[in-house]
């Protein structure tokens, strides 16, 4: 994985640390449901774009100049998506 990709991953994985933290802050006081059910899904949706980045490096070093084996990679989506 190139230098420019890893900083980035890994800035977007320290937002979803903070996200987190601040969720268990708001479970502990007691926050409005909705407000922390907002938050979860913020996390979650970060978390997911740094699995799609990782599948994306995956594929390009794959694929790189190669056929693509289709299959593999459909299983692997179905898996983890």
């Amino acid at each position: 994985m190139e230098e420019d990709r890893r900083i980035a991953l890994n800035r977007r994985l320290k937002r979803v640390e903070g996200q987190v933290r601040a969720l268990q802050t708001l479970v502990l006081e007691s926050e409005d449901c909705e407000k922390v059910a907002m938050q979860l899904a913020a996390a979650r949706k970060a978390l997911d774009r740094v699995f799609f980045e990782s599948i994306a490096c995956m594929l390009e070093r794959e694929l790189d100049g190669a056929a693509a084996p289709v299959e593999r990679y459909t299983r692997l989506l179905a898996k983890y998506g």
